[in-house]
């Protein structure tokens, strides 16, 4: 459930990533929808960091250990 979570969100960052650009290349930059567009990606950036972060704190998700 975690990694379903975990990928959805960075798909979701990159519909926002894209979505910027379409607004940008179809406004000319003179809406605020481009802005919107990465407020909007990096919170869903920070989102998936603390939901990494806390999942390899409590355990959910490990590292792949070194050779």
């Amino acid at each position: 459930m975690l990694k379903v979570a975990i990928v959805i969100l960075l798909l979701a960052i990159i519909v926002s990533l894209f979505s910027g650009l379409f607004f940008l290349v179809r406004d000319g930059g003179k809406t605020r929808r481009v802005v919107n567009s990465l407020a909007l990606r990096v919170a869903l950036s920070l989102l998936l960091l603390v939901l990494v972060i806390t999942a390899l704190l409590t355990g959910d998700l490990t590292l792949n250990p070194t050779p």
